[in-house]
């Protein structure tokens, strides 16, 4: 089987761009494998319904989401998405992706989770589908479910915060809810990712671990290296250089100058992953 994956909302928009697509600080994948459409992440706004339809993907044609984890920036156009498709739609998602999550930026404290409570999406037609393991969605390919937190170099991004179990002051937010697709290609693994926030390596050895794949085929979507220490990303990019994929495609988190990073050290291999890139693999 080969799969076709489409990106639907981006920070950044090409200024080639075929169509006028929208971009917002956000994220969402179309997959499409066979006949069916799934829906990874919707952005943060309506802003998604728009690039759908540019991409010719009525909301109501898809036959499944799923959600990476419980930002706003992941969730925020879910409401839209599920408005516009008048119907019920699987969505798969972990159960702590509810919880109460901040970001803290030069002392300015601000929510940073799903902005709709549960009981509004459920009216609008999100069958939940709670997955806290690795999960067969299709032949093939696989929700990883929590991702084990094994490298010590892949510590996350301080400024995410969430409440303590005292409920009393902050912690930082691991993230725990943290998930991606994994698809055997004949090449190998191929990662489609939200953010990362557990880490791209313990992300890839997860992957690998879960699908019986023996290499890294290609990454797609957010790794969540610009905001991490500079021990993070070195640490990250020489063992993806180790990994040796055939395709880096890289966006949303990222960062620009991590994205610039990446296109130095793969070259050919990178894909800067705007919206409307399409990867088939």
């Amino acid at each position: 089987m080969t799969i076709k994956v489409t990106v639907a909302m981006d920070n950044g928009v090409p200024l080639n761009a075929a169509s006028p697509f929208l971009g917002e600080h956000g994220l969402s994948m179309l997959v499409e494998a066979g006949d069916t459409r799934l829906l990874v992440d919707t952005g943060q706004s309506s802003a998604i319904v728009h690039n759908l339809g540019l991409l010719g993907v009525a909301p109501r044609s898809l036959d499944m989401i799923v959600i990476s984890h419980g930002h706003y920036d992941h969730t925020g156009g879910l409401l839209h998405v599920l408005t516009n498709a008048k119907k019920p739609i699987p969505v798969f998602m972990h159960p702590d992706a509810f919880k109460p999550r901040f970001s803290v930026a030069n002392g300015v404290r601000r929510f940073a989770g799903i902005p709709y409570c549960q009981e509004q999406l459920t009216t609008l037609g999100a069958e939940w589908r709670w997955v806290s393991e690795a999960l067969e969605l299709m032949p093939g390919m696989w929700l990883s479910g929590a991702v084990p937190r094994t490298t010590p170099y892949e510590t996350g991004d301080a400024r995410l915060r969430a409440r303590g179990a005292d409920s009393q002051a902050d912690v930082q937010d691991e993230i725990d809810d943290d998930m991606a697709l994994f698809y055997k290609s004949e090449k190998g693994l191929v990662v489609i990712s939200g953010c990362t926030h557990s880490g791209l390596v313990n992300m890839v050895r997860h992957g690998l671990a879960v699908t019986g794949c023996e290499r890294l085929h290609g990454w797609i979507g957010g790794t969540h290296l610009g905001p991490v220490s500079a021990r993070q990303q070195e640490a990250t990019i020489s063992q993806l250089e180790q990994f040796n994929p055939d395709f880096v495609a890289a966006n949303h988190c990222t960062g620009f100058s991590m994205m610039a990073r990446l296109q130095q050290t793969f070259g050919s291999r990178f894909i800067a992953a705007f919206v409307g890139t399409v990867i088939e693999c």
